[in-house]
């Protein structure tokens, strides 16, 4: 599936609404892809309706959908009411993702839940109803962190998280291969949004600017043509997980 091949394929976007959700949404919108934007709650609303505002407003087509997808159901709604909507599901990317930086022996249990609930559980039942639900030569795409590569404290649940994802990924490629569906995990740097800075101080901030090897905090302009050329052109990459991140961390 080429870039050149988006007209009418649809696309179904997990956190869909705003940061680097919004930019997937619209540039697939851009691209001639009908898009299935999701948003979690009222909090991210008015941003899911200005990005639906936004490609309706350029001639594209796409459908809101908002539901907390750490309930299984959810997800399945979600698949379920796109296909309703738009037609069969053709790329299936989950940038849904929930940050928290403290230290080890703080960290509470339902911290712990919430955590894993949203990282994990939800990447793992959202490659699975994608596995179901997307077409033969589907693509599935995951947002995950580049903290995978880190040895660094304060990041257990959120890391720790997000980790079980490469394992998910690697099993589902294996297993949906035979349909001709690739998948595979993003890990960007830390980001310039809204995401990044609430769990960070001021001088946190300066160091991570500083510890990518191209210097600067990751752009949302930068991941997005890595998940675009994955789902497209680059389908023959399949089971990994690649890091996008200037240099910030690396295996």
């Amino acid at each position: 599936m080429s870039k050149q091949d988006l007209k009418e394929k649809v696309v179904l976007i997990a956190g869909g609404g705003k940061n680097l959700g919004g930019l997937l949404s619209r540039t697939f919108a851009k691209r001639g892809a009908k898009v299935a934007i999701h948003f979690n709650s009222e909090s991210t609303k008015a941003d899911a309706e200005q990005t639906l505002s936004d490609i309706q407003a350029a001639g594209g087509t796409a459908f809101l959908f908002q539901a907390d997808l750490t309930r299984v159901e959810n997800i399945k709604k979600l698949f379920s009411q796109a296909k309703a909507s738009l037609g069969g599901i053709d790329i299936a990317i989950n940038t849904v993702g929930k940050v928290l930086k403290k230290p080890f022996g703080e960290t509470t249990e339902d911290e712990y839940d919430s955590m894993f609930d949203i990282n994990a559980k939800v990447a793992y039942f959202f490659i699975q109803e994608a596995g179901k639900q997307i077409n033969d030569h589907g693509k599935i795409c995951t947002i995950v962190t580049s903290l995978l590569a880190a040895y660094t404290g304060l990041y257990s649940t959120y890391a720790g998280a997000k980790a079980p994802v490469e394992d998910f990924t690697r099993a589902a490629s294996k297993e949906y291969g035979p349909r001709g569906i690739s998948v595979t995990a993003v890990g960007p740097g830390p980001m310039d949004t809204a995401f990044f800075y609430g769990q960070e101080s001021p001088e946190a901030v300066e160091y991570h600017k500083s510890a990518s090897a191209l210097g600067g905090l990751t752009k949302i302009e930068d991941i997005v043509p890595l998940v675009e050329f994955l789902v497209t052109d680059g389908w023959w990459i399949t089971g990994q997980t690649i890091f996008a991140n200037g240099g910030y961390t690396t295996r």
